[in-house]
This record gives C-alpha cells, sequence and structure tokens, in this order.
C-alpha cells in the first residue's frame, strides 16, 4: 500500500467503515468480506490478482 500511496483512510472511506476496523483487518484480527476484498482489489490494484492480495501465507 505504501508504493502506491494508498491510506488506510482511504480504504475505510471507500468500504465506508472506521479506519481503526480497516487497522484490524489488515492486522489480521479480523477478516475483509469477499465484497470488501474485490472492491479493493478493482479500485486500488486492478493490475493484481486477489488471490495475490488476499491469499494466506502458507508457509
Amino acid at each position: 500500500m505504501a508504493k502506491r500511496k494508498i491510506s488506510i483512510e482511504s480504504i475505510a472511506e471507500l468500504l465506508g467503515i472506521h479506519r481503526n476496523s480497516v487497522a484490524n483487518k489488515l492486522n489480521g484480527e479480523s477478516a475483509f468480506s469477499i465484497e470488501q476484498a474485490m472492491l479493493i482489489q478493482e479500485t486500488f490494484f486492478p493490475d493484481l490478482e486477489i488471490k495475490y492480495l488476499f491469499g494466506r501465507d502458507r508457509r
């Protein structure tokens, strides 16, 4: 997000939720819904696959 200058506030505004909720989702304390994930991908990262953005690291 930092490379593309996308802020937590801009994601919160897009989703219509509080910035703390976005921070919790980014920190793994709660999850984005599929609809939220798709909206973020389509709006801010149209060149990236949703699986790349939201997939789990299975190491």
